[in-house]
């Protein structure tokens, strides 16, 4: 705030209240300690800090929580703003699992059987190749635009091509409320 040219800070809010004190957790190091120190005048090379950090022996999965069904009626659509009311953490020695725990602590459940809609950029495509893979194998219908169902099909993943918005219709949005889908990736 500017009164009387003279300028007065308020608040600073750098935006790291959750990500800080989850990479804290899941790398063991305090890292917000280390930056309150570094903003006083010490280097990271005084405070030990020389290298990144990996944790060796685990995988941790940050995953959003958010109001929708503890309020009934709230509007769903998200966009950029950020609408979730808190972050929940799975931990374990291996991917799956750790997904699977921040899944159950978010409260959502992964579905068992059904469709799974899959739509990644083209970036991506030969990324996803092998989690779809083992998707499909575990039982469920894939679905995906044009460009992600013609890199699993060349792929030899079945997965059957469904319209994007702009394309007509039936398109995902569709699917997604006639709950004919029961996992978006």
């Amino acid at each position: 705030a500017i009164k009387d040219n003279e300028v007065y800070v308020l608040e600073v809010n750098p935006r790291a209240s959750r990500t800080v004190p989850f990479v804290s957790k899941a790398t063991g190091v305090a890292w917000a300690k280390i930056a309150a120190k570094v903003m006083c005048g010490k280097t990271l090379p005084e405070l030990g800090v020389s290298e990144e950090i990996i944790p060796k022996h685990h995988v941790a999965v940050k995953e959003s929580v958010f109001p929708f069904s503890k309020f009934p009626g709230v509007y769903v659509i998200l966009g950029p703003e950020m609408r979730s009311t808190g972050e929940v953490m799975g931990i374990d020695s291996s991917f799956p699992v750790a997904y699977a725990k921040s899944q159950m602590a978010a409260g959502g459940s992964l579905p068992m059987s059904g469709t799974v809609y899959i739509s990644v950029r083209d970036g991506d495509k030969k990324a996803i190749i092998e989690s779809a893979r083992k998707i499909a194998q575990a039982g469920f219908e894939l679905i995906s635009t044009s460009g992600t169902c013609a890199a699993l099909n060349d792929a030899g993943v079945p997965c059957r091509k469904i319209n994007k918005i702009q394309e007509g219709r039936p398109n995902i949005i569709d699917a997604i409320k006639n709950q004919q889908v029961q996992l978006l990736i």
